[in-house]
């Protein structure tokens, strides 16, 4: 029997290399930092700009056990700051190109859990869904990400306990 697969809990070393990828890349003033925190939990900041076109912060890792065909998505347990945040899948481990992408929201304060299921995630290339693409591959699922934006002006603070595949059905 299958049972939900612990992708980061931020106490080992797989999953702790996470980098920044924002609108500086084309101009923006955002900025954002991902670190983990002493509890072995991880945490999302930084600031949200608009100045010179930008518009978001993310940050995201590559995986070294990348098949998730077993599960049927992916689940969270965070506690936010009452913004949007979107949790970010690539198939391949290109820096720019199409990625699959699902929202959630965040409560302040509060911790609790997110269930993304991956028939829910969407394609996406550079802010807007792409109709017509392949669904998600869970089979070779190379880089996980966690992005803000969408005019969320301001600082931002996501905390990150653990990420984990879930099986159908829990």
């Amino acid at each position: 029997m299958t049972t939900d697969k612990l992708i980061c809990d931020f106490s080992t070393p797989h999953c702790l290399d996470w980098y920044s990828v924002d609108d500086v890349v084309m101009g923006g003033a955002s900025g954002s930092r991902f670190y983990r925190n002493p509890d072995s939990t991880g945490t999302f900041e930084g600031t949200l700009s608009t100045e010179n076109s930008g518009g978001f912060a993310s940050v995201r890792t590559f995986l070294p056990e990348r098949d998730f065909s077993a599960y049927a998505g992916i689940r969270l347990r965070i506690r936010g700051d009452g913004k949007r945040y979107s949790f970010r899948i690539r198939n391949d481990d290109r820096f720019d190109g199409i990625v699959y992408k699902s929202d959630f929201d965040t409560v302040p304060d509060a911790w609790m859990e997110v269930s993304l299921p991956f028939s829910e995630f969407k394609a996406a290339f550079r802010g807007r869904t792409v109709e017509g693409t392949h669904p998600i591959d869970a089979s070779n699922i190379v880089q996980i990400g966690i992005l803000v934006s969408k005019k969320q002006i301001g600082s931002f603070t996501l905390d990150i306990d653990w990420i984990k595949a879930y099986v159908a059905g829990k």
